[in-house]
């Protein structure tokens, strides 16, 4: 277990790297311009309401977020005192360039970036980025095909995974004390029109965090894309136990599955000795996989996210709300992670007999969402996450919630913010 000193240096360096592009509130977008017609959404302002999206909303503007504090959220950036360390620990060495940078970014270059979901392409407008200051530590993500920046830094300094019942990074780092008119429970969230790319709500959306096994929805992608034949019989061994967490699971040693059953279990149910199997018989073996996991999340847009296992277990998978959306659009384009995430259960044959797995999302078969695409996820580090492309209205949206304070928080927010855009 880390000292305090430790963990308080570290959640440092993530609060310094983390928060240089967030916003300290949150602003429905329908609400966000200065002159807005009167009518409806004007009223439900001057009430201290979420305004209501309406059909012709323009997308969103940038605007210009700042920083939150632990303590209370800031409306202007904190001040840097110190000079940067010439010497030391990497950690000292990446707190003293986070705090540099943070000195050198100015709320016009932290502009929120927008977001272009549409039926062909889904592309983000760069935000502003925090380098990492240790050269050989760089080096090594980029020869992992990960590059730099927020996210690399995240991935290079987790939170302690000890079991002392710690903090959540997005609790840590006060992303729960954002104001929020919906009064959600999730510390991140974002709500996208999947044909428009309007963002129709949002809560510290670049906010760089541990997505646990959301990771899954980009394992899935890039196994889909090396084509193995999905009815090849793949095993069930002792490197697919989860030694960081000893999480339980219920796929015995020894068990043999084909890897479509694999990918349904790790999709539906969230098995990660199954997501495990399927990245370790990727061609060329876990590292190839994590190279082909980057390589894809470049290609599709999503730069401040870093992948480094197929299951989420560790704290350095991480990404943003908006990241994470580009990732669901993409993924609801494979029909097989559309049918498997949606599913509801799958009996399949292990080492001890037949065994019936189940979806871990209680909104899977409901008509209020009629989802297309879902995944959960949980480690101590992410807190509870969501992310799900459905309908609301006969309008497809993409629905994001991170960090969340229980396990059926997630669900709660689901269902609030689905309340509010049906009006």
């Amino acid at each position: 277990m880390r000292s305090s000193g430790t963990l308080a240096a570290l959640l440092s360096v993530v609060a310094a790297t983390v928060l240089a592009g967030l916003p300290s509130t949150i602003s429905p977008i329908a609400a966000a311009a200065a002159a807005t017609p009167a009518g409806r959404n004007t009223a439900a302002s001057t009430r201290g309401e979420p305004a209501r999206p309406s059909q012709k909303t323009a997308r969103m503007q940038a605007e210009v977020p700042v920083k939150a504090s632990v303590k209370a959220p800031r409306t202007t950036a904190p001040k840097a005192s110190g000079k940067s360390a010439k010497g030391g620990t990497v950690r000292e060495k990446a707190a003293a360039s986070s705090r540099q940078a943070a000195r050198s970014v100015t709320p016009s270059t932290r502009s929120a970036s927008r977001l272009a979901v549409t039926d062909r392409s889904v592309q983000p407008v760069r935000p502003a980025r925090v380098m990492h200051s240790d050269r050989g530590a760089a080096a090594a993500l980029a020869g992992a095909g990960i590059g730099s920046g927020a996210a690399a830094d995240a991935a290079l300094h987790p939170l302690s995974q000890d079991a002392g019942g710690s903090p959540s990074i997005g609790e840590a780092i006060g992303l729960h004390r954002v104001a929020d008119p919906l009064a959600l429970r999730s510390a991140v969230a974002l709500v996208v029109d999947a044909r428009s790319g309007e963002v129709l709500y949002e809560k510290n959306y670049n906010a760089v965090l541990p997505i646990a096994s959301i990771t899954k929805v980009m394992m899935s992608m890039v196994v889909l894309d090396a084509r193995q034949p999905l009815g090849d019989k793949l095993t069930i061994d002792e490197t697919d136990r989860d030694l960081e967490r000893s999480s339980s699971s219920k796929l015995p040693m020894g068990s043999v599955l084909t890897r479509g059953e694999l990918l349904q279990l790790a999709l539906m149910s969230s098995e990660n000795r199954a997501a495990s199997a399927l990245a370790r018989n990727y061609p060329g073996g876990l590292s190839a996989f994590v190279s082909a996991a980057n390589r894809k999340a470049a290609e599709i847009g999503m730069r401040d996210s870093v992948f480094m296992d197929g299951t989420g277990l560790s704290s350095s998978n991480v990404s943003t709300a908006r990241d994470l959306a580009l990732m669901v659009e993409h993924a609801s384009r494979y029909p097989l992670i559309s049918a498997y995430s949606t599913a509801s259960e799958l009996n399949v044959r292990t080492a001890y007999g037949t065994r019936t797995f189940r979806t871990t999302n209680r909104m899977v078969g409901s008509s209020d969402w009629d989802l297309s695409l879902q995944k959960t996820g949980y480690i101590s580090e992410s807190g509870n996450c969501l992310v799900m492309r459905g309908k609301v209205d006969s309008r497809p949206v993409i629905l994001v919630l991170l960090d969340s304070y229980g396990r059926y928080s997630r669900l709660g927010d689901a269902q609030r913010i689905r309340r509010w855009l049906e009006g």
